[in-house]
Formats: structure tokens, C-alpha cells, sequence
């Protein structure tokens, strides 16, 4: 698949339980759909993300260091920096880019 709409990833639920899913391996990359509901309880990651924020307003802090959003930011974490959403809207939503190799 070469389109990734919008619409058809807010169409879809995350498994219960769960806050993403994944839409697409790209090669070294992988492109996921994050919904997070109240909190955000994610963990550092072994790959380098981008984060394209698709809906809503918050903050992403990043090795301690708050970085507020708006749709159609791009927000970039390193692989393994701590880093968690805050003070995000009811409606977030956020594609999730994956690259390279975990480190």
C-alpha cells in the first residue's frame, strides 16, 4: 500500500487494552497509529521514532524537556531517550514512524 488515509486510521480501534496498531511495514520502517486514552504509559523504544501528530493538542517531553504540539507537527525521539506524552486533548491521535534498526 502506498496511501495511508487519515479517516480509515481514525475509523480503527486499537485491541482492547491497547493504544496503536500497526498499518504498514515499509522496509526498516514501520508505521503505527497511537491513540492513547488518559495517560500515556509508553516506554523508550529500541528504534529511532518520528511522531506526526494527526489530531489534538499536548506536550511531548523528551529526555525531560517539553516540546508543546499541534496538528501537523513532527516530533523526532531517539532511540532509548525517555519520553511521554502530557496535557494531551480527548481527541489525540498520532501517526508513529519507526526507523532503522533497534539499537
Amino acid at each position: 500500500m502506498n496511501r495511508f488515509a487519515l479517516a480509515e486510521a481514525l475509523s480503527r480501534s486499537p485491541e482492547p487494552g491497547g493504544f496503536s496498531f500497526q498499518l504498514a511495514q515499509l522496509g526498516a520502517a514501520e508505521l503505527k497509529f497511537y491513540v492513547p486514552k488518559n495517560s500515556d504509559l509508553q516506554t523508550p523504544h529500541s528504534r529511532d521514532e518520528l511522531y506526526i501528530i494527526a489530531r489534538g493538542t499536548g506536550t511531548l517531553t523528551i529526555a525531560g524537556r517539553p516540546f508543546a504540539f499541534v496538528p501537523g507537527d513532527v516530533l523526532f525521539v531517539e532511540a532509548q531517550v525517555e519520553h511521554r506524552f502530557t496535557n494531551f486533548s480527548d481527541d489525540f491521535a498520532t501517526w508513529v514512524i519507526f526507523m532503522g534498526e533497534p539499537k
